[in-house]
C-alpha cells in the first residue's frame, strides 16, 4: 500500500497542495486564461473543493479546482499524476461532464441553459503518448470537416513530459514547473511563492495533518480486517484474500470522503482502474422508507 506523504514532501502535483495554491484567485484566473487563450473579468469560487452528488445511488466526484468566470463558463482543472488503463481517463472527463451538467438541470434549469465547460487534466505523463504537450477535444462531425457540434463542452490534456515549444510561454513554463524544474518566469515565481506560503500556513498544515492521521487510521483498520481474514483462512490463499479484504476497506473509507479516484489509487498503491473495480462493486446503502 502507498505511503502518505509527509507535509514537507508536498509539492505542485499533490491534490492537497495543489487545490490550496489555485484557491489564489489571481494565480488561477490567469493560468486559466493562457492555457485557453482567453480573457476572463472575474472568477468565483462555488466551493473550496467541489462536490456533486445528485442522487443517493450515485457515486459522486469531487473536482480539485472548480471556477466559474463572470459569463457563467465552468473550469474545472484538475492534477492527475497517475496513469489508468487505455480509456480510463477518458470515460472520467465524460463522467465529470455529466455530472456536471447534471447538477446545472437538478436547479431546474432547461437544457438550452447549460454553461460552456472546460475540464482541464494537467498531467505527469503523456496521456495518449503521441508527444503533445496539448491534446484538446471537442465534439465534430466526423462527415464533415471543421463543422463542430457546437454543444460548448471543451477537455484538455496537459502534458508535462511533451516537447512545449509550441505553447504559450507561461504554460510551458508551467508544465516544467509541474515536472520538478524550477520557475521560470514572474507568473511562475509568483506560483511558488504561493506555494510556499501555503506550506508555511499552519492551519493549512495543521488540516493535512489531521487528513493524513485519518487516512493511516483507515490503513490500520483495513490491515486489522486483513489479518483476522488471513487468520480465518489459514493458508497463503487467505493472506492474499487479507490484503485484498485491507484495500477494498481503505477504497470504501475514502470513497466515503470523496476523494478522487487516482488519489486513492496512489494511497493503496493499486491502479486507478483497480480502484474503479472496487467502487463499482460497492455496495450503495438504500435510503429508509419513509
Amino acid at each position: 500500500m502507498g505511503r502518505i506523504k509527509t507535509w514537507e514532501e508536498l509539492t505542485i502535483q499533490d491534490n492537497f497542495l495543489f487545490q490550496k495554491v489555485m484557491q489564489n484567485k489571481r494565480i488561477c484566473k490567469h493560468l486559466i486564461e493562457r492555457i485557453l487563450g482567453i480573457q476572463i473579468q472575474e472568477i468565483t469560487f462555488p466551493d473550496a473543493e467541489k462536490s456533486i452528488d445528485i442522487r443517493y445511488d450515485s457515486k459522486g466526484i469531487r473536482l480539485d479546482v472548480y471556477v466559474k468566470d463572470e459569463n457563467g463558463r465552468i473550469f474545472d482543472i484538475e492534477m492527475q499524476c497517475t496513469n489508468g488503463a487505455d480509456d480510463e481517463l477518458a470515460k472520467r472527463t465524460r463522467y465529470y461532464q455529466g455530472m456536471i451538467d447534471m447538477e446545472v438541470l437538478e436547479k431546474g434549469e432547461y437544457y438550452n441553459k447549460l454553461n460552456p465547460t472546460y475540464i482541464i487534466f494537467i498531467c505527469t505523463f503523456d496521456p495518449f503518448q503521441e508527444g503533445l504537450p496539448m491534446y484538446t477535444f471537442r465534439n465534430r462531425c466526423v462527415e464533415k470537416e471543421g463543422l463542430e457540434l457546437g454543444d460548448q463542452t471543451t477537455k484538455l490534456f496537459l502534458n508535462s513530459k511533451g516537447h512545449s515549444d509550441t505553447l504559450d510561454p507561461e504554460v510551458a513554463a508551467f508544465l516544467r514547473y509541474v515536472d520538478g524544474n524550477a520557475p521560470q518566469g514572474e507568473f511562475m515565481k509568483e506560483l511558488d511563492r504561493e506555494v510556499v506560503r501555503v506550506k508555511k500556513h499552519d492551519e493549512m498544515r495543521r488540516e493535512y495533518m489531521t487528513l493524513a492521521m485519518e487516512l493511516r487510521k483507515f490503513k490500520e483498520e483495513g490491515k486489522e480486517e486483513g489479518r483476522a481474514e488471513g487468520r480465518v483462512e489459514g493458508r497463503a490463499e487467505g493472506i492474499v484474500e487479507g490484503i485484498s479484504q485491507n484495500n477494498q476497506f481503505v477504497i470504501k473509507k475514502l470513497v466515503g470522503r470523496n476523494m478522487p479516484i487516482d488519489t486513492i489509487a496512489e494511497i493503496v498503491g493499486q491502479s486507478p482502474q483497480y480502484v474503479q473495480q472496487v467502487i463499482d462493486g460497492m455496495q450503495i446503502p438504500q435510503p429508509a422508507n419513509r
